[in-house]
C-alpha cells in the first residue's frame, strides 16, 4: 500500500472512532472516487431566495413623535437643575421629527397588502415603500395591533409581486429558516438559520403566546420582513 492510501485509511479509521462530529479530511476525499465526490453538489438556497425576494420591500418612515416631560432626560424635570442653568419654563410637550427604516412583505399583490411590524410604522406620517427593481411609492396605514406588533399597510400598484403564506403548523424543530430584509439600509439582506424551539410562552406581557424562535440572524431594519 502505498503512502497516500495508507494516510487515506487512518484518517479514514479516525473519523469512525470519533463519531458523527467529524469533518473528513483532503486525504479521504482524494481517495474517494470521482464518481462518489461529485455526486452530492453543495445544497443552496439560492434558487428560493430569487423566488420571493421581489415580494419582500422596504419601508421608510418620516413622523413626528410627542415628547411629554418624563420622556426627555430627568435632569430637566429637576427644578434645581432648571433654576442653576436658567432653563425656560416649558410645561408643553415636546415634539421631535423622526424618520426609520424597516422592511415589510407583500402578500395580496391585487390589493397591495403588505404586512409589517407595528414598531416600523408606529407614529408615521408619511411611508415610502421601495421594491427590489427601485421603484418607490407611498403607503397607508389599514390596520395596526400594537401587542402583537403587527400591521397591514396598503399600497396599489401595478406589477406587485406577492408571497405565498406557509403553513406554520407543518414547522418543525431543525427546519431551515430565511430571513430577509433591509438591515442597516442596505437592501436586500439575507441571512440563514434554522427553527430552534417552537411553541415558545411567557414571554410577551400582553398576553400572545405559542411564538416561533430561530437563529437566523435579524438585524435592525429587518423588522417587518420575510
Amino acid at each position: 500500500m502505498n503512502l497516500r492510501l495508507r494516510l487515506a485509511a487512518a484518517t479514514l479509521a479516525a473519523a469512525v472512532i470519533a463519531g458523527p462530529a467529524v469533518i473528513i479530511t483532503r486525504p479521504v476525499y482524494a481517495a474517494l472516487p470521482a464518481s462518489v465526490a461529485d455526486a452530492a453538489p453543495m445544497p443552496s438556497l439560492a434558487p428560493m431566495v430569487k423566488r420571493v425576494s421581489a415580494a419582500v420591500v422596504n419601508i421608510a418612515t418620516r413622523g413626528t413623535i410627542k415628547e411629554e416631560p418624563g420622556q426627555r432626560n430627568p435632569l430637566l424635570d429637576d427644578p434645581f437643575f432648571r433654576r442653576f442653568f436658567d432653563v425656560p419654563p416649558d410645561s408643553k410637550p415636546h415634539e421631535r421629527q423622526f424618520q426609520s427604516a424597516g422592511s415589510g412583505v407583500i402578500v395580496d399583490a391585487k390589493n397591495g397588502y403588505i404586512i409589517t411590524n407595528h414598531h416600523v410604522v408606529e407614529n408615521a406620517s408619511e411611508i415610502t415603500i421601495t421594491l427590489l427593481d427601485n421603484r418607490s411609492f407611498s403607503a397607508k396605514v389599514i390596520g395596526s395591533d400594537e401587542g402583537a406588533d403587527i400591521a397591514v399597510l396598503q399600497a396599489k400598484q401595478p406589477n406587485l409581486i406577492a408571497m405565498a403564506m406557509g403553513d406554520s403548523t407543518r414547522l418543525e424543530v431543525g427546519d431551515y429558516v430565511v430571513a430577509i430584509g433591509n438591515p442597516f439600509g442596505l437592501q436586500h439582506t439575507v441571512t440563514a438559520g434554522i427553527v430552534s424551539a417552537l411553541g415558545r410562552s411567557g414571554i410577551n406581557p400582553d398576553g400572545y403566546e405559542d411564538f416561533i424562535q430561530t437563529d437566523a440572524s435579524i438585524n435592525p431594519g429587518n423588522s417587518g420582513g420575510a
